[in-house]
């Protein structure tokens, strides 16, 4: 027979495992990017084609654009599309040289006075955007925005000038926090488990757990959820588990939690994949194609967050 030059096909996982029910959900309603995503987690596809789908996003100044972060429709570049890009770059090891160099010229110019981030630009304006997601014309920094995308940088040991004032805003936000939201939270420990003072970042995390722990910001009994209070403008339901806080074993917040709590909430994770094979979104849904575009992330960043805890996923 004669060959085509056509590429194998990757290992095909068990059936009705996590994996084997989540790949024909992504196959069903994924983007290219995290078909492609999904590929490199668990099919060992490579880091190219990754790459290649990312770069439909980018824009000329740098940032990224085109609701690569579903909530934001629109062509414009935003810190949170941004940021988006580079986890996607940290996940398959590409985060560094000039794609990131340009990132960091495009953080630049659209910080704000204290030299960190606004959790949406004012060139958002006129394009749907989820209405829990307010544009407004001089926005403040925030943590939320900033946290990580400077522990990604740090991560990846990249240095640039920007981050010099940004990681000294992390560090004064989160270190002054003491009323927060759960999406707060989970940006502080994305700055602190990589912020490059580990002591420093060790003592914060430590007085942050005990603040998620006494304002009960994350659910350590998900047959009891009535006992947890959701936080405001947050959907009806929108509880986080410490597997929101704690995606790694290796994560500061992980010592926020007793071993049967860390149990519990991963054991609700896994029996939350649906039918269909994907996870579903806990966030307020304002309009159908965010909520479909949003459901294959959900469902690779859960897959990654069983198995990175050693739960056996197919």
């Amino acid at each position: 027979m004669a060959e085509t030059g056509a590429p194998p096909l990757p290992p095909s996982p068990a059936p009705h495992t996590p994996v084997a029910r989540a790949e024909r959900f992504v196959w069903l309603t994924a983007r290219v990017l995290e078909q492609r995503l999904f590929a490199h987690h668990f099919g060992g596809g490579a880091a190219d084609p990754v790459e290649t789908a990312l770069d439909a996003y980018r824009n000329e100044d740098g940032g990224y654009g085109h609701a690569l972060e579903p909530d934001l429709r629109g062509p414009v570049s935003q810190p949170l599309h941004t940021a988006h890009a580079l986890r996607v770059l940290d996940a398959v090891g590409r985060c560094a040289g000039q794609r990131v160099e340009r990132i960091c010229r495009y953080l630049t110019s659209v910080s704000t006075a204290d030299g960190a981030l606004p959790a949406i630009h004012p060139s958002q304006r006129g394009y749907p955007t989820a209405p829990f997601v307010p544009v407004v014309d001089d926005p403040p920094s925030a943590l939320l925005a900033t946290g990580p995308v400077v522990g990604l940088l740090h991560r990846n040991e990249v240095w640039h000038a920007w981050l010099f004032r940004a990681t000294d805003f992390c560090w004064q936000a989160v270190e002054s926090l003491e009323e927060s939201h759960p999406y707060e939270i989970e940006a502080a420990v994305a700055f602190l488990d990589s912020a490059p003072d580990r002591p420093r970042a060790e003592a914060a995390a430590d007085r942050l757990g005990r603040l998620v722990r006494a304002h009960r910001l994350a659910a350590l009994d998900p047959d009891g959820l009535d006992a947890y209070p959701v936080s405001p403008g947050y959907a009806p339901g929108e509880h986080h588990f410490p597997y929101d806080y704690a995606r790694t074993p290796q994560s500061l917040a992980r010592a926020w939690f007793t071993d049967d709590e860390m149990t519990r909430s991963l054991d609700h994770l896994a029996s939350q994949q649906q039918e269909d094979g994907g996870w579903p979104v806990r966030w307020r849904r304002w309009a159908p194609a965010p909520a479909l575009e949003a459901r294959p992330l959900v469902t690779v960043e859960a897959l990654r967050t069983l198995r990175s805890h050693g739960r056996p996923v197919g």
